[in-house]
């Protein structure tokens, strides 16, 4: 499915992403929207932006598991044996209960808050594959925005004033849209005004340890976008860095509606590795946490109709 998406930069203008959504079935939301940043952000003439649209994340997120199985002998009866399945599309499970979910959603927007991880980034993917929903990465877009990761760095390093300002309006403007599943960065939860644009939806905070988070740095510093750690450093550096990110931000994480942790969903789960834990299983977890804040929805506004 096709997604157009066209940059321009007039020098006496502000930043405009003109995103052209396609209409399908079931979509209850404008065919287009615009995207506008605030001039402080122009730095290159023509900007290409890469937005996930829905139903097409399916390939980067497939797994492979052991899926119990049976056969028949030939006297009939059956053997449960241990098959090695492909799974080539999302887990049932999470699909159904996405059904389930997504109407009672009425297009409510989906934040997702915690530090960057490709953990965070393929549950977001996915959540927006089944939810029919459109997938934005904020940090990605103030990156792509300011000309690239070290433009960024160097500008909230010169300005960050107007980095925090930046990130703001992406996050107001992401915030006024419906049917989006958002990755939000670090500065999402850093200010009062912030925080208020993320009460426009659901906001679920994606917890993880930090040991794996530095560790997945460490392997591949180029998979997201980063403005507070050093690229250079060793692995003790880098969780350094990131455990002081954590506690600088852990408190405007703590306001998300709901909490979904990876060490809890383990041991919930009886794993007693934390990589046993897979995206289909976060992905679950975070629709019954959603499914639970929409039936609280529904039970307030219900109590409070006249009678």
């Amino acid at each position: 499915m096709a997604m157009n998406l066209k940059t321009t930069v007039s020098p006496l203008t502000d930043l405009q992403f003109n995103i052209h959504l396609p209409k399908f079935e079931a979509m209850a939301l404008n065919s287009s929207f615009s995207l506008s940043l605030p001039s402080s952000l122009r730095r290159n003439h023509s900007l290409p932006l890469h937005i996930c649209p829905p139903f097409i994340q399916s390939s980067a997120i497939r797994r492979r598991r052991s899926l119990p199985s049976s056969c028949l002998v030939s006297d009939g009866t059956s053997l449960n044996v241990e098959a090695k399945v492909t799974v080539d599309d999302l887990s049932l499970e999470v699909k159904k209960k996405a059904m389930d979910v997504g109407p009672e959603l009425k297009g409510t927007s989906i934040f997702l808050v915690g530090i960057n991880s490709s953990i965070k980034t393929n549950l977001g993917k996915l959540l927006a594959d089944v939810l029919r929903y459109y997938y934005f990465d904020s940090d990605s877009l103030v990156v792509e925005a300011s000309g690239g990761e070290a433009a960024a760095k160097l500008y909230k390093q010169s300005d960050e004033k107007g980095f925090q300002a930046s990130e703001t309006e992406v996050l107001k403007q992401l915030s006024s849209m419906g049917r989006l599943v958002v990755c939000a960065g670090s500065g999402a939860v850093q200010s009062s005004t912030n925080l208020a644009l993320l009460r426009h939806g659901i906001t679920l905070w994606i917890d993880l340890p930090l040991q794996m988070i530095a560790e997945e740095f460490a392997e591949d510093r180029s998979q997201h976008p980063v403005f507070d750690i050093s690229t250079s450093g060793s692995y003790s550096e880098v969780l350094g860095q990131i455990t002081s990110i954590y506690q600088k931000v852990k408190d405007g994480y703590a306001t998300a509606d709901a909490l979904i942790s990876l060490q809890k969903l383990a041991s919930k789960l009886g794993y007693d590795d934390f990589n046993a834990v897979t995206t289909e299983d976060m992905a679950m977890e975070a629709l019954k946490e959603i499914e639970k804040l929409t039936r609280v929805k529904k039970m307030i506004e219900a109590a409070a109709k006249p009678f």
